[in-house]
């Protein structure tokens, strides 16, 4: 009997655990401010509550101050140079680059998606906040890579056994979505921009990897074979669809048009859930069943490509109306799990999973740009728009880093994976979300007019 009462003690050891950590997160956004007074000698409601994070209106030179900080800080982590990594030479002149050339290390890398979604984000700061120094960061470094990639190319060609494991190989020669998607679109947006760098090769070149290359499914749609053969990430909706919706603005061509909104509508047939309003993280085509983790990014990632597609779909394209209903009904899903702190949780509907940052700053952007457009309710959405940003801003430390976000996560099927990745400052999927978010929160705020309204957080009446 011994063995098993020592099973039982650690199983109820375990559990105490478990309640003492739910209580002690529970007891962090408990109200403490309880007063003493009484209903006949003080009017009750007009208490100030004990928020865990800010609650009011706000305000967009507060905003614009968040964003400044976050780009000093990725400016000074962000060095556009080559170096020989055995002597530590700065490599200037690129004809005679070989095999030990590497970009310099800072922070981050020039060339991942996350970085290719906070290039984009930087062009839409600058129109937001009027300032150029984000646009010009951008430009930079868009630059600095088109200018290589010639280089690059050609030791690609003449030196087979070392060419393809330079620094710009995702890039030269894309083998995944992420190696070229996010990066494709961002250089698409500076050449709509009016940026004089020429992109086009790259573009065109990561056009056909989405288009002809990337693993499909029998009936066409992207997928990977892993971790399980023929899977389904969320993910792949924004390592893909926004390239192809950019090309259809950007070519004025259909086609890219009608596959993007081919692959939306594919994707959700298969990984929405409509009765929660949320995607499922990952759908594997030889499972019987499809166990359903909702996880925040992933979902983050899944309401972004709507956003962005719409953003440039023709108001004439027969497949509008059911992407535009699908982004309503994910934004409802979304806002049923927000938290009371403004946060979502690592897993949409495990409220013992923890807060996450890049998630919230997307869902902040998404509900800004949707309402902004006209395709939500202002009134509905606008308050959790503002209370996410309120949220996301606690995360931005003095140094402009970006705190609590998940690193970089493959797809699980059981709730460990999911509850304990960890979060750094240096998971690079933060900035981008948070510079989105913040530049829209702006343009929210020269749009409409919110005040605090018995109490709570409003649109203003007309």
């Amino acid at each position: 009997m011994k063995p098993v009462r020592s099973i039982f003690r650690k199983v109820k050891y375990a559990a105490f655990l478990s309640t003492l950590m739910l209580g002690s997160s529970t007891a962090a956004f408990a109200q403490k401010n309880v007063t003493k007074s009484n209903d006949s000698n003080t009017p009750l409601h007009l208490i100030q509550p004990d928020y865990p994070v800010p609650y009011g209106v706000v305000k967009a030179e507060d905003v614009s101050k968040v964003l400044s900080r976050i780009h000093t800080y990725l400016n000074g982590v962000t060095p556009t140079e080559f170096v020989n990594v055995k002597t530590g030479e700065v490599v200037s002149d690129l004809s005679k680059i070989d095999e030990n050339t590497a970009l310099k290390k800072g922070d981050f890398r020039l060339v991942s998606y996350e970085w290719g979604v906070t290039y984009g984000a930087m062009l839409q700061a600058s129109k937001a906040t009027g300032d150029p120094k984000f646009k010009e960061y951008t430009e930079k470094r868009l630059k600095f890579i088109a200018d290589a990639i010639p280089y690059f190319k050609k030791t690609t060609e003449e030196h087979a056994d070392w060419g393809t494991k330079g620094p710009l190989k995702g890039l030269l020669t894309p083998h995944a979505l992420d190696d070229c998607g996010a990066m494709c679109a961002a250089m698409i947006k500076a050449s709509r921009e009016g940026s004089k760098n020429n992109y086009r090769p790259l573009i065109d070149s990561h056009i056909d990897y989405i288009l002809h290359k990337e693993f499909r499914l029998k009936d066409g749609t992207l997928a990977r074979n892993r971790p399980q053969k023929n899977t389904l990430w969320l993910d792949d909706l924004f390592m893909g669809i926004p390239a192809l919706a950019q090309m259809g603005k950007l070519t004025g061509d259909t086609k890219y048009y009608d596959e993007a909104v081919k692959q939306v509508l594919q994707f959700s047939a298969r990984m929405f859930n409509k009765e929660k309003g949320v995607y499922m993280h990952g759908w594997v085509e030889g499972m019987s069943e499809h166990p359903q983790f909702h996880w925040a990014r992933a979902n983050g990632w899944g309401i972004l490509t709507k956003v962005e597609l719409l953003d440039v779909l023709p108001e004439n394209h027969p497949g509008r109306p059911k992407i535009l209903a699908l982004l309503k009904a994910h934004a409802k899903g979304l806002a049923s799990y927000q938290s009371g702190s403004g946060f979502w949780h690592q897993l949409l509907d495990k409220n013992d999973s923890y807060l996450e940052t890049s998630a919230t700053a997307i869902y902040a952007y998404c509900f800004a740009k949707a309402i902004n457009k006209g395709w939500l309710d202002p009134l509905a959405y606008g308050p959790a728009a503002l209370l996410a940003w309120n949220a996301v801003s606690t995360k931005v430390n003095d140094e402009g880093q970006v705190e609590g976000t998940c690193v970089g996560t493959g797809m699980g099927f059981d709730p460990a994976f999911y509850y304990h990745r960890p979060i750094s400052p240096f998971a690079a999927h933060g900035y981008g979300p948070v510079i989105l978010a913040g530049s829209e929160i702006i343009n929210l705020l020269k749009n409409s007019q919110f005040e605090i309204n018995d109490s709570s957080v409003q649109l203003k009446k007309q």
